[in-house]
């Protein structure tokens, strides 16, 4: 797997080696349960995980309290729209 791949969990990231493990875990996981990421999410003693694109790198997002999402393929997180300058009069 690639060095680049991360983790984060309540916000917190993991280290490299830990990020590297929890996606071979997840990869594992999906091959024999496709779909299945509140089965992960539980395996791993979380109450979700969701797969995201920070930056243009893929991220698992996992969460102790926030419940699962319904598995999509992973998208960008959604960013904040850009506020329209005012018009002057």
């Amino acid at each position: 797997m690639a060095s680049s791949l991360r983790v984060v969990v309540d916000g917190v990231p993991l280290d490299g080696e830990r990020a590297r493990i929890f996606w071979e875990r997840y990869s594992a996981w999906m091959e024999e349960h496709r779909g299945d990421l509140a089965g992960f999410a539980r395996s791993e003693g979380l109450a979700s995980v969701y797969p995201e694109m920070q930056g243009g790198a893929p991220v698992l997002v996992g969460s102790r309290t926030a419940a699962q999402r319904p598995y999509a393929p992973a998208t960008a997180r959604p960013r904040k729209p850009a506020r329209e300058p005012r018009r002057r009069r």
